[in-house]
């Protein structure tokens, strides 16, 4: 006699079915709240565990990656495995000629899925205050959402210099810690630091890159960062090393920020994918006029890939992680920095990177869950895991860039002062 599947069971397995067609997902499979496992029994990197029956409605009803993301948040199911490829199910639906919303309004399957008692939202949200986007008073909002969380919570998952920004990796199987260290030096040889000059570190984080400059290259490095906790952590960090001369972190919007002497280098880091499209002009204005003639400019930003996805309705990250902020394609940053009487001098892309480095994230934050209980709430915690894996994900597959672009502001003759080759940034051992 065959066996009698509990309620709900059936309607979600046909909906499985039609969802995906033919094509199964390679990497993910599901398993239902009363065991049953879809499409087959073979393990795969992830598993989607559905919590109850009103789950499939809850995670695909909306159609787009912010309601799948949310489900997900909400604890509708949860992610065993490989969460980075769990987060290639998105793609898939949205690869469709028509996007994911179209395979579920033309038929029976999604309406005869169980609902499930609806619950508020446990999780953060942005308050803008009715503030425009990217006025002084939102981007501080924006970024204080973002980097306030909890510099305990940060602490767990980052290296030791608790550098929030991309690794540079000599090899996959590099740790952590080396990778960060050997990415400060990846960027201050690109600056070409030398003794007594003065550096400006825009969106300087808790410090890190401030620190190493200061130490290892004998600068004077003013830091700003619109984060209070960021701001205070840095600044005792500055205190324990003995660098309170050298080193000056400032709760300031590099907008707000006049320095008649100028500077000898500016360097940004992970910051002005916060600035907006619109903004870009005045960003790289505003740079150029700090900087003295002659001096060079770091900018080191997450862009477009040469492979973006498609998305349908809100972004997650917009809604959850960065509030306001802006990926753009790497030809209309270089525009805006031309505009502005920069010269681009150098585009390195270091994707493969920075897949490597949310890699280690991800897996330090997993291990360390309970821990991070202590600090922030589970939505909390599950928007930190999913953004981190999804950004691999994207990193890995082309979605994303981090492109680093040395711009140069020439003298009045015309002269950048800069070598004729690179050979200094890569001395041989």
């Amino acid at each position: 006699m065959p066996a009698v599947l509990s309620p709900g069971v059936t309607p979600a397995l046909r909906f499985l079915d039609h969802l995906f067609g033919s094509v199964p997902p390679r990497d993910v499979s599901f398993r239902l709240w009363e065991g049953t496992a879809w499409p087959d029994a073979q393990r795969r990197p992830a598993t989607l565990v559905l919590k109850h029956p009103g789950a499939l409605r809850a995670m695909f009803g909306p159609g787009n990656e912010l309601g799948l993301a949310e489900a997900y948040l909400a604890d509708d199911f949860d992610i065993a495995g490989d969460v980075e490829a769990a987060c290639g199910l998105a793609g898939q639906l949205e690869s469709r000629p028509e996007g994911w919303r179209a395979a579920l309004g033309d038929y029976l399957h999604f309406h005869r899925l169980p609902t499930a008692a609806g619950s508020a939202p446990g999780w953060r949200t942005f308050a803008t205050g009715g503030e425009p986007p990217h006025t002084l008073a939102r981007d501080r909002a924006a970024v204080s959402f973002h980097y306030d969380l909890s510099n305990d919570f940060y602490r767990l998952w980052l290296d030791e210099r608790m550098i929030y920004s991309c690794a540079y990796f000599t090899s996959p199987d590099d740790g952590l810690d080396a990778a960060q260290a050997a990415k400060l030096r990846h960027l201050t040889r690109k600056l070409r630091l030398r003794p007594g000059q003065r550096l400006l570190d825009i969106g300087c984080g808790w410090g890190g890159l401030a620190l190493h400059a200061a130490r290892e290259h004998g600068v004077e490095v003013t830091g700003l960062t619109l984060s209070t906790r960021q701001a205070e952590f840095a600044a005792q960090r500055v205190r324990d090393a003995g660098l309170t001369g050298r080193v000056r972190i400032e709760l300031r919007d590099y907008r707000e920020l006049r320095e008649p002497e100028g500077y000898d280098a500016i360097v940004s880091v992970g910051m002005s994918e916060h600035v907006g499209a619109g903004r870009l002009p005045e960003y790289f204005r505003h740079a150029a006029a700090l900087l003295k003639p002659g001096g060079v400019f770091l900018n080191h930003a997450i862009g477009e890939g040469a492979r973006p996805r498609r998305h349908h309705g809100p972004s997650f990250i917009e809604k959850h992680v960065f509030p306001d902020a802006h990926i753009p394609p790497i030809p209309s940053v270089l525009a805006a920095a031309e505009a502005a009487g920069l010269e681009v001098r150098d585009v390195e892309n270091l994707r493969e990177h920075y897949a490597l480095t949310l890699r280690h994230w991800v897996r330090r934050i997993e291990a360390r869950h309970a821990e991070a209980r202590q600090h922030v709430d589970e939505p909390t915690y599950r928007i930190w895991r999913l953004y981190l894996a999804g950004s691999a994900h994207g990193f890995a597959h082309g979605h994303l860039a981090i492109y680093q672009a040395l711009l140069a502001k020439p003298d009045g003759g015309g002269d950048a002062h800069l070598p004729l080759t690179r050979d200094d940034w890569y001395p041989r051992p």
